[in-house]
């Protein structure tokens, strides 16, 4: 069987070795991808943004109105030592678990060689995606959580939870985290499955407010449009972890949030563009884009310090970003080929 291997010093492809493209299915890439890679890929996913060595273009959205769907397309290259190109391709079909028994959203990852342009692998980007996305989290909770951080609060109990509690658990000692859904019974099967997953306390609740006095890092992954608290009842040194909305239109947290808060992105003209929890205080004048203190990248890098004082409030914005998926996709494929893992594809 042709067998595909890495060239450090050139390329994802040794030239002495077959371009014979990878096929990974969704359980090939759980059965590789750890947390832990996930956050330190993205973390360096990060740090090659705020330097200069990446490309990202603007993520690509095509209607297919006589199917009631659309096909988004996120490119990215990603510099450095992972020297990786991909794009991944996600079909958005809203009426497909009713009519076609399929998942409204499905997601794909093309590798290229970024030197020579030779497909490389194809793998399942569901999973991924959700690993990342907690990882993003991770990277920041790493750098702007208290070290001794050790209760965590978040607001929903969907797809992404189980990953942004992972992640942060993954870099803070977490003993105790308290889950806040709109169904209480989700809350209580989340605390149920995820709490003999990673082996941490979890606490459905209903008590919101009481759930926010008490956390040292708070994470908000839901689809809500309006805050789901109130600012100020955030005590000194929190940490904020927003990912969920993804709308100028739509918040999770509230105005009060961002003016006590150090701001930071995972890209800031990004977050300019499509996050309302700073589009929206910007727009009422509460703040100005100054306010917004630093991108995750340059801090991991070391350019900026992160935390600087044990009772600051930190707050973290996230829309999800391409290169966190190259760079994830790469460490992927590099470890499937170490281990034998996925299936070569004849061209």
């Amino acid at each position: 069987m042709p067998v595909l291997c890495f060239w450090h010093g050139e390329s994802l492809l040794n030239r002495k070795c077959l371009a014979v493209p990878l096929w990974l299915t969704r359980s090939d890439v759980k059965s590789i991808l750890t947390m832990s890679a996930a956050i330190d890929a993205v973390e360096q996913a990060f740090m090659l943004l705020s330097h200069g060595q990446t490309v990202l273009p603007l993520r690509t959205n095509m209607p297919v109105v006589a199917h009631s769907g659309s096909l988004l397309t996120m490119p990215a290259y990603v510099g450095g030592n992972a020297n990786a190109l991909g794009v991944k391709l996600i079909t958005l079909y809203a009426d497909n678990p009713g009519r076609r028994n399929l998942p409204a959203i499905q997601g794909n990852f093309v590798l290229f060689d970024a030197v020579d342009g030779q497909l490389l692998a194809i793998l399942e980007a569901g999973y991924m995606t959700a690993v990342r996305t907690g990882a993003s989290g991770g990277v920041a909770a790493r750098h702007l959580a208290r070290a001794d951080a050790k209760t965590l609060t978040i607001f929903g109990s969907g797809a992404q939870a189980p990953f942004q509690v992972e992640a942060v658990c993954a870099v803070r000692p977490i003993e105790r985290v308290y889950v806040i859904s709109q169904r209480m019974e989700n809350a209580e099967r989340f605390a149920r499955e995820q709490s003999r997953r990673l082996n941490v306390e979890i606490i459905p609740t209903g008590d919101v407010e009481a759930a926010v006095r008490a956390a040292d890092v708070i994470v908000t992954a839901t689809s809500a449009h309006a805050p789901l608290f109130d600012g100020e009842w955030l005590r000194p040194g929190t940490h904020i972890n927003a990912v969920g909305a993804h709308l100028p239109t739509a918040r999770e947290v509230d105005t009060s949030t961002i003016r006590r808060a150090k701001v930071v992105t995972d890209q800031t003209s990004a977050c300019l563009a499509e996050a309302g929890d700073l589009i929206l205080p910007i727009n009422e004048g509460a703040i100005d884009p100054s306010h917004i203190y630093a991108e995750i990248g340059s801090i991991a890098a070391g350019d900026l310090p992160g935390r600087t004082d044990p009772n600051e409030i930190t707050f973290f914005k996230s829309v999800g970003l391409a290169v966190q998926d190259v760079a994830v996709a790469a460490l992927i494929v590099q470890q499937a080929l170490a281990r034998g893992i996925g299936q070569h594809l004849e061209t």
